[in-house]
């Protein structure tokens, strides 16, 4: 099976984050914070060494302003909902996933008000309309890092810069780039971050995180066990155990660790530049087929390695099917993400969404465009 859904989450895993995830299942699966006991304290420790990779990871000066989540969906609501109030602005973009419109959508029904950017037709934000959205209670800017549709990877730096210097809340949804382009919180003036561990981080489904800087108040999006201040009915107000309650997912973070240390091995420039060149080769190779349509940039700069098509006469839904039939995995439809397929063109179809990723190799993507070859010609 040739599997090119990697945007969706990762497959396969380095071998290290399934060995982890089963050493802790049989060896140290105990509760982290509620025991002081050897496998507890042990769990405690895996737990706080996957902070301080991530940390690492994104440049995060404390573990303690990174929380656990159990994907990057959670993240995004425990950082929307907690920091916008009725009467507060927000500035987002039509290219966002359902995981940040969503929320956004339920808030202004309750006196949040919602402007939402437009993109170019290759999926790209210009700096000067957010620019002209921000008014005096605006609160917070979302940004979309890399779009789970085009690709298309947006220029955070300078977003970051311009909610800095207007004291607003900079948010970024990380889950397509987390693990794949570099991420800096300190130059990027990132107050929030949200991403999921099971895609480019290499971790488990059920992994996920958020940064919270100093100094950003949230309201708590769950109360709970925590471990600590037990004797109180009161939520703990300090991090990162006011967001973290309940039981974690203490095998998915310990492979999330692993996953993470992988890609420090091999080196994120190795797994950039190893993407960009299967997102090279099979964008040169469907211009050549004049009943491929491709959507967002046919150029591999400011692009991550997700690119959607379709097929002239040719529904997605079909072709997803006749990919499954030829054991080729990828996805059809909407991809959680509707508002930019208005933009596209596409919004009564879809589209097919092929994403490559470390693990693929050149010989498959030529299977792929074989394939699509073969359908067409059917």
């Amino acid at each position: 099976m040739i599997y090119l859904d990697n945007a969706a989450t990762s497959f396969p895993k380095p071998s290290e984050v399934y060995e982890e995830v089963l050493n802790c299942m049989k060896n140290y699966a105990a509760n982290s914070g509620r025991g002081s006991y050897d496998m507890s304290i042990k769990a405690a420790l895996k737990i706080m060494e996957t902070r301080e990779e991530i940390c690492q990871l994104f440049n995060i000066s404390s573990p303690l302003n990174l929380i656990f989540t159990f994907n990057a969906t959670e993240a995004l609501n425990i950082g929307i909902k907690g920091a916008l109030r009725r009467g507060d602005h927000v500035i987002s973009t039509v290219i966002e996933h359902n995981s940040v419109l969503r929320p956004l959508h339920s808030l202004s029904e309750n006196g949040v008000e919602v402007t939402l950017i437009n993109v170019d037709k290759t999926g790209y934000v210009n700096i000067k309309d957010i620019q002209k959205e921000i008014k005096k209670n605006t609160r917070m800017i979302i940004i979309n890092h890399v779009s789970n549709v085009l690709g298309s990877t947006q220029d955070i730096k300078s977003i970051g810069n311009i909610s800095k210097e207007n004291g607003i809340i900079f948010m970024v949804d990380a889950s397509q780039s987390a693990g794949v382009i570099p991420i800096d919180v300190e130059s990027a003036h990132i107050d929030l971050l949200a991403f999921s561990g099971h895609k480019g981080l290499l971790g488990p489904q059920g992994t996920g995180g958020l940064f919270i800087r100093e100094g950003i108040k949230l309201k708590n999006f769950i109360e709970g066990g925590t471990g600590s201040n037990s004797h109180f009915m009161i939520q703990p107000d300090f991090m990162p155990d006011q967001f973290e309650s309940g039981t974690l997912n203490t095998p998915g973070i310990a492979g999330l660790c692993e996953g993470i240390k992988f890609i420090k091995r091999v080196g994120l420039g190795s797994i950039q530049k190893k993407e960009e060149e299967l997102l090279l080769y099979l964008l040169e190779e469907l211009k050549k087929l004049s009943y491929v349509k491709i959507y967002g940039s046919h150029s591999v700069k400011q692009r991550n390695a997700v690119i959607s098509f379709n097929i002239e006469g040719i529904d997605a839904s079909i072709i997803g099917e006749q990919f499954n039939e030829m054991e080729i995995a990828v996805r059809t439809g909407y991809h959680c993400a509707p508002l930019i397929h208005e933009k596209i063109g596409t919004e009564y179809a879809g589209t097919v969404r092929v994403s490559p990723g470390y693990f693929n190799t050149f010989v498959e993507v030529e299977k792929l465009l074989k394939a699509i070859i073969t359908i067409y010609r059917l």
